[in-house]
C-alpha cells in the first residue's frame, strides 16, 4: 500500500502566516543597567556601548581619559576610593564591576547589586591580554560584541606599525611630569610599554619598574638618554610648559635640542583597550604617521 504524502492547503499556510506575523511577540530584552568604581572598565563599558548609569571621578575622567566621551546620564559617584553609596544607590544598577583596586568597597556595593570583579593591573601580568580577556568577559555578561573593540584596536595598532616600520627605529621614553622637576617613567608592564611594543618601537626604559610605572624621578635622569624620543604625555600639571621653558638643563637636553619631544595629548595611564588605542594613536602623530 502507497502512503500518501500530505500536502498542506495553501489557504491554511497563508492564514497561519498572517496569524504568526500579528501575533505579540517578546520585547526585546532591556539594556542591563551598570555601575563601575574603575576608570578602566568606564572605558571598556562605553566603548562596548553598555548601559552606564554611575561611575567615579567623572570630571577628571573627561580630562585624563578623554575617550570615549560619558553621557550627561551618568552620575557621578565622586571619589573612586570613597565612592557615594547613595548616589549609587539612587542610580539603581543591576550590576556592578570592580577591580583589585576597590576591592575593599565590595561588602557595600554587594547591598545594592550584584559585583563582578575584573583584575587588569596586577604585578607581574600584562595588561594588553588582560584588557582583551576583560573585554570579553564584560561583553559576554552583557549580551554585547566585544569585537569591534576587541579586533579593531588589534587591527588598529598592526596597521599603525606597519606604517611606522620606516622610521629611523629610535627608542621612546614614555614619561609623564608630575612637576618641572620630577617624572613618572612607564616600563615594559605598563599598557604604554605594551603598546609601544605592538608597534614595533623600544621602550627605552628597561629598568624595574612598580606597578607599571616608576616615579618621582628627577629630570636630570632624562639626559642619560640622549639619543631617544620623549613621548610626554598628558595632562600636565599647571605650570609646567612655563617653567620647562625657562629651564636651561630642559634646553640643554639633547632630544630638546633636536626637537625629538612629543607633547601627547592626555591617556588614562591604567587604561584598557581604548587608552591603547588613545595611546597608539597620538603616539603615531607624534612621529608623523597617520
Amino acid at each position: 500500500m502507497t502512503a500518501q504524502r500530505h500536502r498542506p492547503d495553501r489557504r491554511a499556510v497563508l492564514a497561519g502566516l498572517a496569524a504568526a506575523a500579528l501575533a505579540p511577540r517578546p520585547a526585546l530584552a532591556a539594556p542591563v543597567r551598570v555601575a563601575t568604581l574603575d576608570w578602566a572598565m568606564l572605558e571598556t563599558l562605553l566603548a562596548l556601548g553598555a548601559d552606564v548609569v554611575a561611575a567615579t571621578e567623572l570630571v577628571l575622567f573627561r580630562q585624563i581619559a578623554v575617550q570615549p566621551v560619558v553621557p550627561p546620564t551618568v552620575a557621578d559617584l565622586g571619589l573612586r576610593g570613597s565612592p557615594n553609596f547613595e548616589v549609587l544607590r539612587l542610580a539603581d544598577p543591576q550590576l556592578i564591576f570592580n577591580s583589585n583596586f576597590y576591592a575593599r568597597s565590595n561588602g557595600r556595593l554587594e547591598r545594592i547589586a550584584p559585583v563582578e570583579m575584573h583584575s587588569l593591573y596586577v604585578a607581574g601580568q600584562q595588561p594588553y591580554g588582560a584588557a582583551e580577556a576583560m573585554t570579553r568577559a564584560m561583553a559576554g555578561r552583557l549580551a554585547l560584541d566585544a569585537a569591534p573593540l576587541v579586533d579593531g584596536t588589534r587591527d588598529l595598532l598592526a596597521g599603525l606599525r606597519a606604517r611606522l616600520a620606516g622610521l629611523d627605529g629610535r627608542r621612546v621614553l614614555p614619561i609623564n611630569f608630575g612637576d618641572a622637576r620630577h617624572f613618572r617613567v612607564f616600563g615594559a608592564d605598563s599598557m604604554f610599554g605594551e603598546v609601544l611594543s605592538r608597534l614595533g618601537l623600544d621602550n627605552a626604559w628597561t629598568q624595574p619598574t612598580s606597578y607599571s610605572a616608576m616615579a618621582p624621578i628627577g629630570i636630570e635622569t632624562l639626559a642619560q638618554f640622549p639619543d631617544v624620543r620623549l613621548a610626554v604625555i598628558g595632562p600636565e600639571p599647571p605650570d609646567v610648559a612655563a617653567m620647562l621653558e625657562r629651564n636651561p638643563f630642559w634646553h640643554a637636553l639633547p632630544m630638546v635640542r633636536a626637537g625629538r619631544v612629543m607633547m601627547l595629548g592626555p591617556v588614562n595611564p591604567f587604561g584598557a583597550l581604548p587608552a591603547a588605542a588613545r595611546f597608539a594613536l597620538l603616539v603615531a602623530a607624534g612621529m608623523g604617521v597617520s
